[in-house]
């Protein structure tokens, strides 16, 4: 395989073993493919877990026969053999992981990436602390055994200390003591420590259990992991790919995703939303060159420290909420998808019981109407249920779309000056220049083609669906205001 040799970034991984957690998330899927084809690694582990009755074994072999390693695959298929899997589990003891993998890991291990994570906000409190809290713990005192670890990266977020509204790179105190909550939760039943009235008391002025647990962590590396190379990237809203590995690749419809998928299939017409914040989202490629540079920043230039790199957008190239709303629903007009149910349009509304009558208005009640009609003729309902997911997932984004934070960078800045060109072209991080109308663009192309698994040979098509649907909404709001005329002159005249 023919990479770049001259790139300090690509020599530090030559021949390296990197160990990943949470290799078949979103992230970490990037993570591992942007490993495979820019540099030569000699190995990569990956922990997995058996899931539902599938072994890791199969599971790795769906994960790596996964679209997101095309471009590997076109380059060597035999790059595929560098990945293996580690059995395990991060809320179990020690990983889950047996004598014999802990063996191998202990003596061949250069590079910890730790992605793992449960990335729910309305995540029951206990899980949360352990998988985000727990998990971190069993890793350091794994990283602690390691006889050749040179790098022990961990990808936290931006919003860990959203009590704060501007919030430099650095580690906040904690929101709780980390131990002490992982003993209540082991002690305690979870049923009542899970409960909405308990988990409000424990996690204080924190909006999620996800923002309070990922605090929680950033204190356990600095308390507990003294003496290890680690360092903390700390992204805000990861979103679609810029241009790796394809232009617009994404795998899941959490946040902005699942509003862009749910406007443009025109199910989505309101969402509660201050359209003068800052929308700061970054795209995962953007996050992935960043972590696989820390790695090697902190294997070449240690600190006594744990340095922390904020990876947001607002500070340096900043977009807001009313923006993603114009832009967007201008680019889901012209990138229709299949199957649109009506016109898309809405609107976000700034005052939250506005937002709720309109989502009474034109979220459930179609959805149960739709669903009614389903019942009749014999048909599946399904629009409710996929009503209710949809609101649950913007509730849980309310925090997010109706505040803004400011972020320091000086770091991340500060460390793209200092690459080299060569490993500013193959691990480049710089978000000046992207240009958020295009990446919109890309964005919602991605989610046809990635997600609705749609052909971009049917956008003609979906076209003339779409103008079909628009004089279909023109007419039904005429019918509408026609009722509304005729129903004052009766009360009235």
């Amino acid at each position: 395989m023919s990479v770049n040799n001259n790139s300090p970034v690509v020599q530090f991984y030559n021949e390296k073993t990197v160990f990943i957690t949470g290799a078949t998330g979103f992230m970490g899927k990037v993570l591992v493919e942007k490993l495979l084809r820019s540099t030569n690694v000699a190995k990569l582990l990956l922990l997995i877990r058996p899931k539902k009755g599938v072994q890791t074994e199969q599971r790795l072999k769906t994960l790596l026969s996964s679209a997101v390693f095309d471009r590997v695959r076109e380059i060597d298929p035999a790059l595929l053999e560098k990945v293996d899997s580690v059995t395990g589990d991060i809320t179990e003891e020690s990983l889950g992981i047996d004598d014999e993998s802990e063996r191998i890991l202990i003596d061949s291990v250069n590079v910890v990436f730790h992605c793992a994570a449960t990335v729910r906000f309305d995540e029951d409190l206990t899980k949360s602390v352990a998988m985000n809290v727990e998990a971190v713990l069993a890793i350091l005192a794994l990283a602690k055994k390691m006889t050749n670890l040179e790098a022990l990266v961990d990808v936290s977020t931006a919003y860990c200390n959203c009590d704060l509204k501007n919030i430099d790179e650095e580690i906040y105190p904690p929101p709780g003591n980390p131990r002490g909550v992982v003993d209540a939760c082991k002690w305690m039943d979870s049923d009542k420590l899970n409960s909405p009235e308990m988990t409000k008391i424990m996690i204080g002025n924190r909006p999620n259990t996800y923002t309070f647990t990922k605090a929680l962590a950033e204190n356990v590396l600095l308390t507990e992991g003294k003496g290890l190379p680690i360092v903390i990237i700390r992204p805000s809203i990861v979103t679609a790919s810029w241009k790796e590995p394809f232009p617009g690749w994404v795998d899941n419809f959490n946040g902005p995703t699942g509003v862009m998928a749910g406007a443009g299939k025109g199910i989505m017409r309101t969402m509660y939303c201050k359209r003068s914040c800052v929308a700061d989202m970054v795209p995962v490629d953007v996050c992935i060159n960043l972590t696989c540079v820390l790695g090697w920043r902190i294997a070449t230039q240690p600190s006594t420290s744990i340095p922390v790199y904020n990876c947001t957008s607002g500070g340096i190239n900043p977009i807001t909420w009313g923006e993603v709303e114009i832009w967007g629903l201008e680019v889901l007009i012209r990138n229709p998808y299949e199957g649109v149910f009506w016109y898309p349009g809405g609107s976000y509304k700034e005052n939250w019981y506005l937002n709720r009558f309109f989502q009474l208005l034109f979220h459930y009640g179609p959805a149960h109407a739709v669903d009614l009609i389903c019942r009749l003729v014999g048909r599946k309902p399904f629009l409710v249920k996929i009503s209710e997911m949809m609101q649950k997932s913007t509730k849980a984004l309310e925090p997010f779309t109706s505040n803004s934070w400011s972020w320091s960078n000086s770091n991340v800045i500060k460390l793209e000056k200092e690459l080299t060109k060569e490993d500013r072209d193959v691990f480049g991080f710089d978000i000046k220049h992207l240009d958020w109308k295009e990446y919109l663009e890309i964005y919602v192309q991605g989610i046809r083609k990635f997600l609705f698994k749609e052909d971009p040979s049917t956008i003609p098509t979906s076209k003339r669906n779409l103008v079909l649907l628009y004089w279909l909404h023109l007419i039904t709001q005429g019918l509408f205001v026609l009722l509304i005329m005729y129903l004052l002159s009766k009360l009235f005249f």
